[in-house]
């Protein structure tokens, strides 16, 4: 029982709850959960130790509840929950648009329990004509059904994240164990993963290979044999772990990395040269000439070396051919979108403040949301003037921000006069995802264009897995952050990764300059700035064009410029 599974239970419970009317206790669930799913201590080490209490937000008695799932991989009341429900509700909240609320009235009305029985519906035209509903409601639930469906048999990548760290340990301790390396497209930092591929040298690899597969949290074995096994993790991801010769172990990583097209190139490229390339190495007839590392591999085709998250066929080989692979960011020094429990965070000021500094940071900035986004519990004027007070007293670069809604319109719903008094304002979409393009576009300008506004958080509001992001006129947009001094952020929240890949590098292009923040609502969501800084990787980006790579005096400059 993992993290992300404890936490989708407790979700779960929530909505239950909440679909009976009963007041309090969801948001009690849910806020559990959410300190659960972000934690970078594994749920189960917690639970052995006897501290689940000391998990925020986890009262005795869901602590009782998690330590009964964790026993017997199951919960009682939860199953209690379900049969009263008779709504699948784990399958029905991962649809955009779909709340309690909005589930209940659907079951009330035309009995739908679960994902088929939507899709039916809406395919039928039986949705558009409930009260609060319509066409328009009915359509935008089938694309988020269709888009659910699409990608359902992938993993968040940061969902999977502790159980893999995991993994790599229990290997690593063993003696057996020479090098290592976990390839696919974990290791290029895509946004969802299908598998997981694990490379390994050993001097003894049926040794190695039975203690790999004693791994306390494989669900089911695949296969194995004597240099090879596979299994699939309770989790649910599927892992395969080859023990490969060392001698051919830089040709393996770079053939197991991929991606498929980029390797489809890199075979094409040794073919006009004359010799092969394959996992075993790179061959001039019989002869290995390369294989040992990656770096000798592509000296081997007359390429510079190629990072990991550039492997995608799309333009990096002939950079590589030119040398004009860039240096890509590796390191921020501050993460200026986090929340703390001013507003929808779990952790205090004094708290955040300590993680960062453990995190190694020159600074950091608080962005508690502020204006009127009732469900992120947007502080008022004498919480602001609290907090104000509480950060002026640290001894640590500490910056009061505030995360401000832009409503359908596109104005802030915090005025300007309460603006003025933050060091600087990140402005979000929460609300009216389905507008038009030009509305969305319009709203976001607006944004920009108001004098206070430094950041433009998760600019394309998409939840990976669950909602696709909104399209925007990128043109105007950048051109608008570069016209206003206007930062578009990266948000690292493993379910966000906004902007993506593609987006930063479109933005690079323009001319713009980004922020790298985690949105982080505990302490432990601050370890997600590594998948910010991979997606980044992906798009191209380097220490100049992140402003949070400098220091803090330059750092600072730029963000009230």
């Amino acid at each position: 029982m993992d993290n992300t599974r404890v936490a989708r239970v407790l979700e779960a419970i929530a909505d239950l709850l909440e679909l009976e009317d009963v007041q309090w206790k969801p948001r009690a669930y849910r806020a559990a959960a959410q300190s659960i799913a972000f934690m970078s201590e594994d749920i189960n080490d917690v639970y052995q130790k006897g501290l689940l209490e000391d998990i925020p937000h986890v009262g005795s008695s869901i602590a009782k509840k998690i330590a009964e799932l964790i026993k017997t991989g199951s919960l009682r009341y939860y199953e209690r929950l379900k049969k009263k429900s008779k709504v699948n509700i784990e399958e029905l909240s991962r649809i955009e648009g779909l709340g309690p609320k909005t589930i209940k009235h659907l079951y009330d009305a035309l009995h739908i329990t679960n994902l088929a029985s939507l899709k039916k519906a809406a395919e039928e035209g039986k949705i558009r004509n409930l009260e609060g509903m319509g066409k328009k409601r009915e359509k935008n639930l089938l694309e988020a059904i269709h888009f659910a469906q699409k990608t359902k048999d992938r993993h968040v990548r940061g969902h999977v994240v502790r159980d893999i760290d995991a993994l790599k340990t229990h290997i690593t301790r063993n003696p057996a164990a020479g090098l290592f390396l976990i390839a696919g497209s974990y290791r290029r930092y895509t946004e969802t993963i299908g598998d997981i591929d694990i490379l390994v040298t050993s001097t003894q690899p049926k040794k190695l290979i039975t203690h790999i597969n004693a791994f306390e949290r494989i669900e089911r074995m695949l296969a194995k044999g004597s240099t090879k096994t596979s299994f699939v993790l309770k989790n649910g991801l599927h892992v395969d772990v080859r023990v490969v010769d060392k001698n051919s172990f830089g040709s393996a990583a770079q053939y197991f990395t991929g991606s498929k097209y980029h390797n489809i190139a890199l075979r094409k490229i040794a073919q006009k040269k004359g010799l092969k390339l394959s996992e075993y190495g790179l061959f001039r007839g019989e002869k290995r000439i390369a294989g040992k590392n990656e770096k000798s591999v592509y000296a081997g085709l007359g390429l510079q070396y190629i990072s990991p998250e550039l492997r995608e066929n799309q333009g990096e080989i002939e950079l590589a051919k030119n040398k004009k692979i860039p240096t890509l960011v590796a390191k921020v020094h501050g993460d200026v979108q986090m929340h703390t429990h001013y507003s929808d965070g779990a952790n205090s000021v004094g708290e955040m403040i300590h993680a960062c500094k453990k995190m190694g940071y020159a600074y950091m900035g608080i962005s508690d949301h502020a204006g009127t986004l009732k469900i992120a519990g947007a502080m008022n004027k004498q919480q602001i003037a609290k907090q104000r007070k509480e950060i002026d007293k640290q001894d640590f670069h500490v910056l009061q921000g505030a995360e401000v809604d832009i409503d359908s319109k596109g104005k802030l719903t915090l005025k300007n006069d309460a603006l003025k008094d933050f060091d600087y304002v990140i402005a979000s979409i929460h609300s009216g995802f389905h507008q038009t393009k030009q509305q969305l576009t319009t709203r976001i300008l607006a944004a920009m264009q108001n004098e206070y506004v430094r950041i433009i958080a998760h600019p394309t509001g998409r939840v990976i897995g669950k909602r696709e992001g909104y399209t925007l006129d990128w043109e105007r947009v950048f051109n608008t952050s570069k016209e206003t001094n206007t930062y578009l952020e990266i948000n690292a929240s493993p379910e966000r990764l906004d902007l993506r890949d593609e987006h930063i590098h479109a933005a690079i292009n323009a001319g713009c300059k980004l922020i790298i923040n985690t949105d982080a609502h505990n302490t432990d969501s601050l370890h997600c700035m590594d998948a910010g800084i991979g997606m980044a990787r992906r798009g191209y980006a380097q220490d100049k064009h992140i402003i949070n790579t400098k220091s803090y005096m330059p750092f600072l400059k730029l963000l009230k410029a």
